[in-house]
């Protein structure tokens, strides 16, 4: 299982989980629900207390990731297979162009 803390404007805005059955999760902090519930991270992934759920990586994530060239260059340098859609979101997302920033959760195994 792999754990991102998703940042919006530097406050935790939720927790994004790829499970180990390939399956993702997005779940909005309790804190952001009451604190910001008009400030959603994607205008397809509205504030709410229910978790999204998917078998893919939700779109808004996967736009995040480099495209072309950098794309490239993100993979060779971090040795991540290109398909590997969250580790590259893991790896490159730190600093998005927006208001919107991915840390990576390490577990105790790591």
């Amino acid at each position: 299982m792999r754990q991102a803390s998703i940042f919006y404007k530097e406050i935790l805005a939720g927790i994004l989980t790829e499970t180990d059955d390939g399956e993702y999760t997005f779940k909005y902090d309790d804190n952001y629900i009451i604190n910001h519930p008009l400030d959603c991270i994607s205008l397809t992934m509205p504030v709410r207390s229910k978790i999204y759920t998917d078998k893919r990586l939700f779109p808004f994530f996967e736009g995040l990731i480099p495209e072309g060239w950098l794309l490239d260059i993100a993979s060779k340098n971090w040795k991540i297979n290109p398909n590997d859609r969250m580790g590259l979101l893991l790896a490159c997302c730190h600093n998005c162009i927006g208001a919107v920033s991915v840390q990576p959760i390490l577990n105790e195994n790591e």
